[in-house]
């Protein structure tokens, strides 16, 4: 339409349905001449009027325009809410999990709920969700490309993928990609507006309603959840009473133990945590079909407190958690610190020696007897 007829649409990208609009647009221009709805942009105006030439120019100025692109926003707008509640209510939904290959049958909620919660693959609220088909293909299709959903970078096989998305926390989408605001409802919402905008239209409101007054402020503790089961618990101090009492596992004592400090105790939490994800007993070894069914045999054999030798899982891999914002990992205290509070509280004095006469301090001091002490054990 530019190169034939000198025609330009302003802002095409944010009409809603192109074809209806250019069929709308096309009876116009049969009923009357096109310079009465576009504005005439002349080139070349200082070249002879036979080089001069115009182009038309279609936009929202027109209140017409502005109108027709107004309710084609409100049409597509309707048609998506209708097919997200046709979705919404769909029974026969059938899907596979992308990483665990699960297959789930019933409504698209409990393969998107599962991929959030068993890989830390969030995309969304489920009922946020459009062409939720669509959108799983989408996302499979780049998978078999071997390419990274975040970064969007391309590996050479599918084990360096799956590593490079959980070591860089790259199970997400990349929200700079356009190419999925079409399954998202808010870009429906407003016209020309994107996520982004009417999020920041949001955050705006809230900053000019923002009030100094922070008196009535209550912070929510984040859950920590159980090693074995659903379990949460808003103090760390009720999870460890209940994994005590309802698995026979004591963190603390294992702690005290095995002496382990702060990294060593994120490396059994993440050992412990990808076990169970796996549904595999780490005192046996024996592999099971459901968590519920791990959790029964390790509490009738005793096998929570049963750990591996050391070297099974302290290792560098288990640095890395299983799950995304892991609240346990944030809680876990380091030994030496245990250790200097415990000193500072039983309130022991300490006396240094006299430092005045080194001759002297160097004959009596106590330090000769513990070298003596030491020698003759050597």
């Amino acid at each position: 339409m530019i190169i034939e007829h000198k025609f330009v649409i302003a802002d095409v990208k944010l009409v809603a349905d192109f074809q209806r609009y250019i069929l709308y647009w096309k009876k116009r221009f049969t009923e009357q001449p096109i310079t009465d709805f576009c504005s005439v942009i002349r080139i070349n105006s200082t070249a002879p009027l036979e080089e001069q030439e115009n182009y038309f120019l279609l936009c929202d100025v027109l209140p017409e325009d502005r109108i027709l692109r107004e309710e084609l926003q409100k049409q597509r707008l309707k048609e998506i809410l209708e097919q997200q509640q046709q979705e919404r209510n769909d029974t026969s939904f059938r899907g596979i999990c992308m990483f665990c290959n699960a297959e789930f049958l019933g409504n698209r909620s409990v393969l998107l709920n599962h991929m959030a919660k068993e890989h830390a693959f969030n995309i969304g609220l489920p009922d946020n969700i459009v062409n939720c088909n669509e959108f799983l293909c989408t996302l499979q299709k780049k998978l078999d490309n071997l390419q990274c959903l975040y970064c969007e970078k391309t590996f050479r096989d599918k084990n360096t993928l799956k590593d490079h998305m959980r070591k860089k926390q790259h199970r997400r989408i990349n929200p700079k990609n356009r190419e999925y605001d079409r399954f998202y409802v808010i870009n429906y919402l407003e016209l020309g507006k994107s996520w982004e905008e009417v999020q920041l239209e949001d955050d705006r409101e809230l900053l000019d309603h923002q009030e100094d007054d922070w008196s009535d402020w209550e912070e929510h503790p984040a859950s920590a959840v159980c090693l074995f089961c659903e379990k949460q618990a808003e103090t760390i101090e009720k999870l460890y009473v209940h994994m005590e009492d309802a698995h026979e596992f004591d963190l603390l004592k294992i702690k005290s133990e095995l002496g382990l400090n702060f990294y060593q105790q994120v490396k059994l939490v993440n050992f412990i945590r990808r076990q169970v994800h796996q549904c595999r007993c780490y005192g046996c070894h024996m592999k099971f079909k459901s968590k519920a069914d791990l959790r029964t045999h390790m509490e009738e054999a005793k096998h929570t407190s049963l750990l591996p030798e050391r070297k099974t899982w302290d290792q560098l891999e288990y640095y890395f958690p299983t799950y995304e914002n892991d609240t346990l990992l944030c809680t876990l205290s380091d030994s030496e610190s245990d250790l200097t509070a415990q000193a500072q509280n039983e309130n022991v004095p300490i006396i240094s020696e006299d430092t005045s006469k080194l001759h002297a301090l160097k004959q009596s001091s106590i330090l000769n007897q513990l070298l003596l002490q030491e020698c003759l054990k050597n």
